[in-house]
């Protein structure tokens, strides 16, 4: 069975995805799929202005999603709401979540 982020991905589409630069010249993110924000960091392309719509996203939010680049994400999605993978969100994901007509997964115990 997917897990709550396979199903959900409303942090894709609600977010600005914001990272380093070095993640591009590192070779771990298609430069193409990004834009600038500053002179040293950059964002997914598609987050970084209303509507947000992370360009790798795929499919349709809170039914059956995916990243197109997953094993090379940037390192803001990796880190993000780390235990939402296991059905404990956390402040970000289960907003992101409600904004998308989502339930909150709970937010991680203390």
């Amino acid at each position: 069975m997917p897990s709550p982020c396979q199903r959900c991905c409303a942090c894709c589409a609600t977010y600005c995805v914001s990272f380093h630069r070095d993640e591009i010249d590192a070779g771990q993110i298609p430069a193409g799929l990004t834009e600038p924000l500053t002179v040293t960091t950059v964002c997914m392309r598609g987050t970084g202005a209303q509507p947000v719509r992370c360009i790798a996203l795929r499919g349709e939010i809170g039914e059956s999603v995916s990243c197109a680049i997953y094993e090379y994400r940037p390192g803001a999605c990796s880190e993000f709401a780390p235990l939402a993978a296991i059905g404990r969100g956390d402040e970000a994901c289960d907003d992101a979540r409600r904004r998308h007509g989502l339930p909150p997964l709970g937010n991680s115990p203390a």
